[in-house]
């Protein structure tokens, strides 16, 4: 499971993540359009943020209740929910894509697509990651840091985080105890 920001790069890491791994993926945004044939901004317009983030839980609650072991990108708001932070916390690997505000609003630009960065997107980035940032760290069982990296790079890493710590779960679930703590590439 990735988190992060909007920006941090979770769909383009998540679809090569999900290749490497042999398995499917679950774009939160993605699969709010599909569910509504609404996009974002779409959905903010017509039926509010409050909308949206129920239609963030029940795509998350979805794609966790999936029986088949997935890559999925958290919708960045999605973690404020205290239900679905509670289904991150049980779900498999975490792996935060930290990038610094001013990387995240290099890649999001004038904000286009997306409402909350309407106005201001460097100023409402930085705020956002300030709030979010505190989140993100508690639920993550790795971090990867994404400043300067390139897709490639990033993917390569989490794979190697999430695999390494499969196998320390699985390790452990047989009996095997395991270094607890966060890792971080």
């Amino acid at each position: 499971m990735l988190i992060g920001m909007m920006g941090a790069g979770k769909t383009t890491v998540g679809h090569l993540v999900a290749g490497r791994m042999g398995r499917p993926f679950h774009d939160s945004d993605e699969e709010i359009l599909a569910r509504t044939a609404m996009s974002v901004p779409e959905i903010f317009a017509a039926r509010g943020e409050a909308a949206f983030r129920a239609e963030e839980r029940a795509v998350l609650a979805a794609a966790l209740a999936s029986p088949v072991p997935s890559v999925i990108a958290v919708a960045g708001g999605a973690v404020f929910d205290p239900d679905s932070r509670r289904r991150v916390r049980r779900a498999g690997v975490v792996v935060w894509l930290r990038a610094r505000p001013a990387t995240l609003a290099g890649r999001v630009g004038s904000g286009a697509g997306r409402p909350l960065l309407e106005h201001d997107p460097a100023g409402t980035m930085a705020l956002l990651d300030a709030r979010r940032r505190p989140v993100y760290r508690s639920l993550a069982d790795a971090r990867v840091d994404v400043d300067g990296s390139p897709p490639l790079l990033v993917a390569s890493r989490v794979t190697s985080l999430a695999r390494r710590l499969l196998a320390e779960r699985a390790g452990e679930a047989a009996g095997c105890p395991a270094p607890t703590g966060a890792v971080s590439s």
